[in-house]
């Protein structure tokens, strides 16, 4: 049984820490949110705020946290640096650039800190089933020590590096979902204003020869307009500006995901920042006047 401290009891966070508790460690939950602190304690997590972080620290075998972005992982790094022991392991599971997670494990390192970055592939849902897909990098032997907790998040681990791999291999696959909704919105778009019925239209792409899990996964809810969110529009926003951030720092030209980034800010423009990304057909239905509005819709 290890000494877990997770910081962050978000969609993603909360989850992760709750596996943990199940499957027999000592788990505190920090988090700012009075809510989710109260939803935490419900599934059995002790839990204290912000301001008790240094004292649960210094005692903690390992520390997760699952953040929103690159400041508030800096943030914690120097936090961890301040009151951790030097034996301490810190499991990040945020999506952050590969840039500021650099800096992270810079800071930590310089107190003796171990660090690894684990990247998770999946929705909150599949957190929820311990069914994500795990992508890590940092010092092989940490991750070989880590892998029993882990395992409590996913079947599918990957150690892909001493670096930042995981970082990266996170923005790739998210690279690719958004291009896939993309794809499919104008394909919709294009199947409609061609004839094809909605209806068929999910009836056939899933079982076609492009339908992927993905897809698969978008025409559970889909098909009945319903646009409740597995991960947001605002949200896809903000990975694809640190895909095109990567992308700028490794001279890699993304001009296809620079589309589906201006596609996505019409959708928060018109409104559907907080749907689910495959609002973006609704952005396609609307540039050829299929007016999605007058039809039933559910995610708002």
């Amino acid at each position: 049984m290890s000494k877990i401290v997770c910081i962050g009891l978000g969609k993603m966070g909360l989850p992760l820490a709750t596996h943990l508790v199940r499957a027999g460690h000592d788990v505190i939950g920090i988090d700012r949110a009075e809510s989710a602190l109260t939803d935490a304690a419900r599934r059995g997590l002790s839990v204290v705020t912000p301001s008790g972080l240094a004292a649960v620290v210094a005692r903690a075998q390992v520390v997760i946290s699952s953040l929103p972005n690159d400041e508030a992982l800096r943030t914690v790094a120097y936090d961890l640096a301040d009151c951790a022991e030097s034996s301490t392991l810190y499991i990040d599971t945020s999506t952050v650039s590969a840039s500021a997670s650099a800096q992270a494990a810079q800071v930590c390192s310089g107190s003796g800190i171990r660090t690894l970055r684990v990247a998770l592939s999946g929705n909150s849902s599949m957190a929820e089933s311990a069914q994500l897909t795990i992508l890590a990098s940092g010092a092989r032997s940490d991750y070989e020590a880590a892998e029993p907790l882990l395992s409590c998040w996913g079947p599918k681990r990957y150690w892909l590096g001493e670096g930042e791999q995981a970082r990266v291999m996170k923005l790739v696959v998210n690279l690719m979902v958004a291009h896939t909704a993309a794809m499919l919105a104008e394909a919709i778009a294009l199947g409609q204003r061609g004839g094809l019925s909605w209806e068929d239209l999910w009836l056939v792409i899933p079982e076609s020869a492009v339908g992927s899990p993905l897809i698969k996964a978008k025409a559970a809810a889909l098909p009945a307009r319903d646009y409740s969110p597995t991960f947001t529009v605002d949200q896809m926003l903000k990975d694809l500006a640190l895909i095109l951030d990567q992308g700028e720092h490794g001279r890699v030209p993304l001009p296809l995901t620079a589309m589906v980034s201006q596609s996505l800010q019409a959708a928060r423009a018109q409104g559907d920042g907080s749907l689910d990304y495959a609002a973006l057909i609704r952005v396609a239905e609307r540039a050829c006047s299929l007016v999605p509005e007058t039809r039933p819709l559910r995610g708002t």
